[in-house]
């Protein structure tokens, strides 16, 4: 990872795709420095777009309050878009009848995990969730390394994708990700092939979900606490901020505006 400094001016960036959790907020708020980057990135007519293992309950709040043009939420499952009568729309990548029965699925797979790992819990989030499950390994509690490997080892046995952000184990059926989710929303909102002009976008991450990202953008910025998840990254970000979360996405979106 080369510092953020030594990342060249570009001015055909068209916008920002961002992680949320330890990325845009810091102890689980956006701070004023980080809602100010994001409108600030907004009032040059950015495109930005958070995309977090989250479920799509918890993003309705900050689809509603945070000047972006949506929030993919769900590992890439679900979209909230703010449409311009101020109303949410949500979009779903699979349909009605698959989730209904991915759902029950994944009921279970939860189920098994909590009696099979010594202290392994969904997180308090669940409620909001459609598309997957989650478990908590660092929000509200801490779990070793070898219980969230466990964990992972269990969801993937049971045939799921399976991803660790920096507070959850996510699990899900299907052939969304981060990646996937962002090249959906991209078309569905711009009608624009995210791999034909990757690079005239950023991504922001923190963490072992954010992989996949790192690896297909060539702009890829890690915030500094990703210091904690590098020994288990195969694919680094291109870049790290000298700031952590909130402040570090600060710090990518002052860069991004000195090169326009």
């Amino acid at each position: 990872m080369q510092p953020l400094s030594s990342w060249p001016k570009h001015s055909g960036i068209v916008g920002v795709l961002t992680d949320i959790d330890d990325t845009l907020t810091t102890e689980g708020a956006i701070t004023e420095e980080a809602l100010r980057a994001l409108h600030d990135l907004s009032n040059h007519d950015l495109r930005v777009i958070p995309i977090t293992g989250r479920p799509v309950g918890w993003s309705e709040p900050f689809a509603l309050a945070w000047p972006v043009d949506a929030i993919v939420a769900e590992n890439g499952a679900v979209a909230l878009v703010q449409r311009p009568e101020g109303a949410l729309e949500k979009l779903h990548q699979q349909d009605a009848t698959t989730r209904t029965v991915n759902f029950a699925r994944m009921q279970e797979v939860l189920k098994q995990i909590e009696r099979r790992v010594p202290g392994a819990s969904r997180a308090t989030d669940s409620g909001g969730r459609e598309c997957d499950i989650a478990i908590d390994h660092s929000e509200f509690t801490q779990m070793p390394q070898t219980d969230i490997n466990r964990c992972v080892a269990l969801m993937q046995a049971a045939g799921m994708n399976a991803t660790v952000s920096s507070i959850h184990i996510n699990g899900w059926y299907g052939t969304h990700n981060k990646l996937e989710g962002a090249r959906w929303i991209v078309r569905e909102l711009f009608g624009r092939d995210l791999d034909a002009e990757i690079d005239r976008w950023v991504y922001v991450g923190d963490s072992t979900n954010d992989q996949l990202m790192f690896e297909h953008f060539p702009h890829s910025v890690g915030v500094a606490n990703i210091a904690r998840f590098a020994p288990q990254l195969t694919h680094l970000p291109r870049y790290v901020t000298q700031g952590e979360r909130g402040a570090g996405f600060a710090e990518v979106a002052r860069a991004i505006l000195a090169g326009r």
